[in-house]
C-alpha cells in the first residue's frame, strides 16, 4: 500500500529526470550547423562540427545511462527493492550499523556494476575515437579498485559514525554529524592534494626553469607566498588540460597538468596561475568551505525532524523502520531543496570566477588569460554556445565568451 510521502518521492524523481532532459534539449536547439559569427576566430569550421560530434556522442551516451538510472529507481519503489535489499542486509547481523553499511554497500556496488559499462564505452569509444584517452584497461581497473576501497574506508567510517551518534543521542545527534561533517571537509581540503591525489597520480615539484621564475615573479608582485608548485601527469589518462589550487594556509599549493604546460605558453599559464590565486587572495575557497558546512548543517538538521518517521522507510516498502532507509528516503525527498541551494552556488562560484578573471587581469596579462582560456576550450572540444538556461543549472565557471567579453579580449583573432 503506497503511502503519501511514496508518491512525494515518486514525483521528485519524474520532475528531476523530466528537467534534466528539458534542459538538455534546450542546450542542443542552442546549436547552429555553421560557425556563429561571434565564434569566428576562436573555432575554424572542422573544430566546431567536431566539438558538436563530441558533445552529441556524450549526451547520447548520458541519455541512455541517465533512462537506465531512472527505471531502476522506478523499479526499486515500486517493486519494494529498497525494503528487500534491507532484509538481505539484516542476515549480517542486528547491529543497525552493520546492516546499514551492507545495505548501501551493496546498493553501491549493484550500482556501480550496472553502470561500469557507461563509463567504459565513454572512455574507450568516445574519449578515444575524439584523441582524449590515454587510459589503459590496467589504470581504469585500478581507478575503480582504489575508488571503492575509497568508499568503504571513509564513507562507510563517517556513516557508521553518524549512525553511532544517532543511537547515542537521538534526534540530537544531526549537531555532531554536523562537528564530523565539518571537521572531514577543512582536512579533506587541506590535505586532499597530498593524500588523496597520489594514490591515483604522481606529483612532482616544478622544476626550476623560466616558468618556475616566472612563477616566483607573479607571486611576488600579487603579495602571495607560495612554495607548493607542483606538476600532476594528467597524461597518464587524457589529453585534456586543467591547473588547480588546494589547501589552506601553509598547506596550499598549487598543482599545473603536465599536459597544460605542454599546451600553453610561459605567460598563458602565469596569467592561469594568477586567475588560481585570485581565488585565494578573494578568499573563495574559505567562503566555499563555511557554505558547504552551513548547507550541511542545514541537511543535518531537517534530516533530524524526520529520522525516526516510520513512514519514510514504509514509503519504500519496509516494515520496520530503519536510520539508512529514512535516509534514502529524505534524500530524494530533499533533492528540489539541495536543487535551489546547488543554484545558490552556481551563480556565486560563476561570480568568483569573473573575480578571479578580473584579479588575474590586473596582476598578468588580460590577454593572455584570454588566449589560455580559449587554447583550453578549443582542445577539449567545450560548447561555446550553451543555452543560458543549461548555464544557470549545471555550469559552475562561466561560458569561455562571456569570460572573454568581461576580460575585454572578445576579439582576440586566434584560431
Amino acid at each position: 500500500m503506497y503511502n503519501t510521502i511514496f508518491y512525494i518521492l515518486l514525483a521528485v524523481i519524474v520532475f528531476d529526470f523530466l528537467l534534466e532532459r528539458f534542459l538538455e534539449y534546450l542546450n542542443t536547439k542552442a546549436w547552429s550547423p555553421e560557425l556563429p559569427e561571434v565564434l569566428k576566430g576562436i573555432y575554424d569550421e572542422n573544430k566546431y562540427r567536431k566539438s558538436q560530434q563530441y558533445y552529441k556522442a556524450n549526451l547520447k551516451l548520458g541519455l541512455f545511462s541517465s533512462t537506465l538510472s531512472f527505471l531502476l529507481i522506478l523499479m526499486m519503489l515500486f517493486f519494494g527493492g529498497f525494503a528487500w535489499v534491507d532484509q538481505l542486509a539484516r542476515h549480517f547481523g542486528e547491529n543497525e550499523i552493520i546492516v546499514a553499511l551492507v545495505f548501501f554497500g551493496l546498493l553501491g556496488l549493484a550500482f556501480d556494476l550496472i553502470m561500469t559499462p557507461f563509463s567504459l564505452y565513454d572512455t574507450f569509444v568516445i574519449e578515444e575515437k575524439f584523441g582524449f584517452n590515454k587510459t589503459t584497461l590496467k589504470t581504469f581497473v585500478s581507478d575503480k579498485l582504489k575508488g571503492w576501497l575509497l568508499t568503504v574506508l571513509i564513507g562507510g567510517g563517517l556513516l557508521a559514525l553518524v549512525i553511532w551518534f544517532y543511537q547515542l543521542t537521538g534526534k540530537s545527534f544531526w549537531i555532531w554529524a554536523w562537528a564530523l561533517a565539518a571537521g572531514f571537509m577543512i582536512f579533506l581540503t587541506m590535505f586532499y592534494s597530498s593524500l588523496i591525489v597520489p594514490l591515483f597520480n604522481k606529483q612532482t615539484p616544478l622544476e626550476e626553469g623560466d616558468l618556475k621564475q616566472a612563477i616566483s615573479e607573479l607571486c611576488r608582485r600579487s603579495g602571495f607566498t607560495l612554495d607548493n608548485v607542483y606538476v600532476i601527469d594528467g597524461s597518464k589518462r587524457s589529453t585534456k588540460a586543467n591547473a588547480y589550487f588546494s589547501g589552506l594556509g601553509k598547506k596550499k599549493r598549487i598543482v599545473l597538468y603536465d599536459t597544460l604546460i605542454n599546451d600553453l605558453e610561459t605567460d598563458e599559464i602565469v596569467a592561469v596561475l594568477a586567475h588560481e590565486i585570485g581565488h585565494y587572495k578573494k578568499k573563495h575557497t574559505r567562503i566555499g568551505i563555511i557554505l558547504s558546512v552551513l548547507q550541511t548543517g542545514l541537511t543535518l538538521w531537517l534530516f533530524s525532524l524526520f529520522v525516526d518517521s516510520p513512514q519514510l522507510s514504509q514509503a519504500l516498502g519496509a516494515d520496520q523502520p530503519s536510520f539508512h532507509l529514512g535516509l534514502i528516503a529524505f534524500g530524494i525527498i530533499f533533492s528540489p531543496v539541495s536543487t535551489i541551494l546547488g543554484l545558490g552556488s552556481a551563480i556565486l562560484s560563476r561570480s568568483h570566477e569573473f573575480q578571479a578573471d578580473a584579479f588575474a587581469a590586473a596582476h598578468s596579462d588580460a590577454r593572455k588569460l584570454g588566449s589560455a582560456l580559449i587554447k583550453l576550450s578549443v582542445k577539449n572540444l567545450s560548447n561555446l554556445t550553451p543555452h543560458p538556461a543549461y548555464v544557470f543549472f549545471h555550469y559552475s565557471h562561466p561560458p569561455l565568451l562571456e569570460r572573454l567579453k568581461h576580460l575585454g579580449v572578445m576579439k582576440p583573432g586566434i584560431s
